[in-house]
């Protein structure tokens, strides 16, 4: 049982950490933007974008489609985390989704628009931010785990 609520801790520890690592370089983004604007920073460049859409600016204009999409996600993703017998690498990949999620989710209905200000450099490639980039994380860990099991079991 100690186990239980461990394993549930560390699912809400990174939910915690990687949403408040989204929200405060939002903030910090927000109050320093004349100093960082076009700054070069080795691969990438800090640009302000401000998406009023979803992943590569689908479903822009849709504030209220896009906010009721994240209240149900997170409800979803948080089903699959703390409640539903999953396997604990799933739950990790899970919890970096969901923290992003509410990171964009949080943006998405207090301002109706995501912040998004991280360029790359070297390739031409849609502007993002750190909530994309976790949520990137959690898909990667899923796939990893579904090859796995899959490989695992086709022997």
């Amino acid at each position: 049982m100690k186990e239980y609520f461990n394993n549930k801790i560390y699912y809400l520890a990174i939910i915690i950490i990687f949403c408040s690592l989204d929200q405060f370089s939002k903030i910090y983004i927000n109050l320093n933007l004349n100093k960082l604007l076009e700054k070069d920073l080795l691969i990438f460049t800090i640009e302000f974008l401000r998406n009023y859409g979803a992943a590569f600016n689908i479903f822009s204009g849709n504030r209220l489609f896009l906010s009721f999409i994240s209240v149900i996600s997170t409800i979803i993703l948080s089903y699959f985390i703390f409640i539903r017998e999953n396997k604990r690498i799933n739950k990790y990949g899970l919890s970096f989704i969901l923290a992003g999620s509410i990171g964009n989710g949080i943006d998405r209905i207090i301002n109706g628009y995501v912040i998004d200000f991280i360029k790359i450099k070297y390739i031409d490639f849609p502007v993002f931010n750190i909530a994309d980039i976790v949520i990137n994380i959690g898909v990667i860990i899923l796939t990893i785990s579904y090859f796995s099991y899959k490989n695992k079991y086709d022997e």
